[in-house]
């Protein structure tokens, strides 16, 4: 369906339904990739204030570094590599991401280490509804603008 407003066009989205049975399900995440200004800042603001473990792996283009936590990891990207040499999103842009990452600390803790750390909080702790229910977040923004959320479920 399409609207014309003046010379703008707008062009709304319409509901696909599929009708095929899925072959597949999505089991867990693997990793995603970050869009960085600085990956040696990134790569130690994340392992100060998040505990994350920095690892290198080599690639066609050379060695890249990750970030890794639990059975998943971030890799970071230069915002200035190559997007041929580095096959990514179409606008790789750093500051944009939104990312939540769950801790079994308390937001108490997690506020306490940002604040101790110099992190200036955005919010927090407050409840939010994440992928397994409630849960108390704690948000600050990493080098590059990005909202980080460090959210606790109830234990239970």
């Amino acid at each position: 369906m399409r609207f014309n407003i003046g010379a703008a066009q707008l062009i709304t989205a319409q509901l696909i339904t599929v009708t095929t049975p899925m072959s597949f399900s999505i089991d867990s995440l693997d990793h995603l990739v970050l869009n960085v200004a600085d990956v040696e800042a990134s790569a130690a603001w994340y392992a100060r204030m998040l505990g994350m473990q920095r690892t290198e792996f080599a690639s066609r283009t050379g060695t890249r570094i990750a970030m890794t936590y639990g059975n998943q990891k971030i890799n970071l990207r230069p915002a200035a590599a190559d997007t041929l040499a580095w096959f990514t999103g179409r606008e790789p842009v750093p500051g944009s991401a939104d990312l939540c990452f769950v801790t079994t600390a308390s937001p108490a803790e997690v506020k306490a280490h940002w604040l101790a750390q110099g992190v200036e909080i955005e919010a927090g702790p407050v409840e939010r509804d994440g992928a397994r229910g409630k849960m108390t977040s704690v948000y600050c923004r990493d080098p590059d603008g990005n909202l980080i959320e460090v959210a606790t479920y109830p234990r239970g």
